[in-house]
């Protein structure tokens, strides 16, 4: 097996991971023996269990030996809840490592020179755009930025209404696309929402696969912002489902709180005003929009109060993804240039 399509196994094997390690990275390795057969599969485990690497070289066992560790992130170099995996490499007697992304990070990062000061032949970079755009990202970018990753999710008719005139909102895109938010809300750490939908919606917040689907490794935190103490204490945001946090700070202070928490990415499933604040802020990463062929012609804007006043302050944003969901479209769009974090 060649070592791009490996590293695809690899990246694969992280995919499944996604949302269930933080704060850790969602890593992919797999092992090659000598002979370039793959051997030896593994993804990070939830906090305080083995990395990646371990769990791929366990499962190849002594065939490790003189073979080759595939691997999305460079191998960490520290003693945290587990040790080294420079070190289990080192153990498994590996003659040569494969790595995508360096590893950015000061007290993991440099795990490269480790093994190459070992003797071990290292290659960094190894399809590393592809796989810095997938389970990576959210990682990455939150260690770039110094706070959470955050993505805004919103559902709109054509003409861009989140609900009607009369605030039924319930539902704007189909089944599918429904289904597809659920998939969203399993790979993060914590949904964020404001009072005013806690109020209007009454959402429960948490992740509900449907029928034929695995049920979540776990639910992501419930976050409210509420500044006035408004969320009712029936709210089904506070029944035992998942746990549920209510803060009261501006949105930077938010993901700092969040940030101290363990929480690494956030998504944004709040109304046009909550959604405005982040954006004016420069908060906001990723967006996902689901548009429906609907028209309302009337109603609150998935988006209000982001700060633009004339065309050319417009939040300019790349297009990357477009899926269909049914009779619903999902664009995936990120921002176009770098914005302060």
């Amino acid at each position: 097996m060649d070592e791009a399509t490996a590293m695809r196994h690899a990246l694969a094997a992280s995919a499944r991971v996604l949302g269930a390690t933080s704060p850790n990275p969602p890593v992919g390795a797999v092992v090659l023996d000598a002979a370039g057969e793959l051997v030896g599969t593994g993804a990070t485990a939830p906090a305080g269990g083995p990395h990646a690497e371990v769990l791929a070289l366990r499962e190849a066992g002594p065939r490790a030996r003189g073979g080759t560790a595939v691997v999305t992130l460079e191998p960490c170099r520290h003693t945290g809840r587990t040790g080294p995996c420079t070190q289990a490499l080192l153990d498994a007697g590996v003659a040569r490592v494969v790595v995508a992304c360096p590893d950015p990070t000061a007290a993991a990062g440099g795990g490269a020179q480790v093994l190459r000061d070992a003797g071990i032949a290292v290659r960094v970079g190894v399809l590393a755009d592809e796989v810095a755009a997938g389970p990576l990202e959210a990682w990455l970018g939150a260690q770039a930025s110094g706070r959470p990753y955050v993505t805004w999710k919103y559902a709109a008719t054509l003409d861009g209404r989140s609900a009607a005139a009369d605030g039924t909102s319930r539902w704007i895109t189909g089944e599918s696309a429904r289904a597809d938010v659920h998939r969203l809300r399993g790979e993060v750490d914590a949904v964020l929402v404001g009072v005013g939908t806690v109020l209007a919606d009454d959402p429960q917040l948490t992740v509900r696969p449907g029928p034929g689907h695995p049920a979540p490794a776990r639910q992501p935190l419930r976050v409210v912002l509420d500044r006035s103490g408004r969320t009712p204490a029936g709210a089904r945001v506070r029944d035992a489902a998942a746990e549920t946090v209510v803060l009261a700070q501006p949105p930077r202070e938010v993901l700092h709180a969040l940030q101290e928490r363990g929480v690494v990415s956030v998504l944004l499933e709040g109304g046009p005003t909550l959604a405005g604040a982040f954006l004016a802020e420069g908060l906001v990463d990723r967006v996902v929009g689901y548009v429906a062929p609907a028209l309302l012609g009337d109603g609150p804007p998935a988006l209000a109060g982001a700060g633009v006043g004339t065309i050319t302050d417009a939040v300019r944003l790349r297009l990357d993804e477009v899926t269909r969901f049914g009779d619903d479209v999902r664009l995936v769009l990120r921002p176009g240039h770098d914005r302060e974090a």
